[in-house]
């Protein structure tokens, strides 16, 4: 995947919002692999994956329906802005 910005945790975040609690690892996990796809596939064709974007978490996640972005008063919002950099975490921690 491409490196990641603040506006692909949000992106990524948004997208889990909608979900049960319970789903939302698995979904993550879904769009952090879609990234690394995509990423693949500029690499090797020179052109943007048809349904999962430039490899950025942003254009992944932009594949699934995104809530408003919240407040950090939002204590589901935080628990999603959390998973997604867990996520990224053990992500970099395969990678090394």
């Amino acid at each position: 995947m491409r490196p990641v910005l603040h506006g692909d945790v949000i992106s990524v975040a948004r997208a889990l919002l909608p979900l049960r609690a319970g789903k939302r690892r698995a979904r993550c996990a879904q769009i952090l692999a879609q990234a690394d796809l995509a990423e693949a596939h500029v690499q090797r064709y020179g052109c943007l994956h048809r349904a999962y974007g430039n490899g950025s978490l942003m254009a992944a996640a932009r594949g699934y329906p995104l809530a408003d972005e919240p407040t950090f008063d939002d204590l589901g919002y935080c628990h999603c802005v959390v998973t997604v950099l867990l996520a990224l975490i053990n992500h970099g921690k395969g990678a090394a």
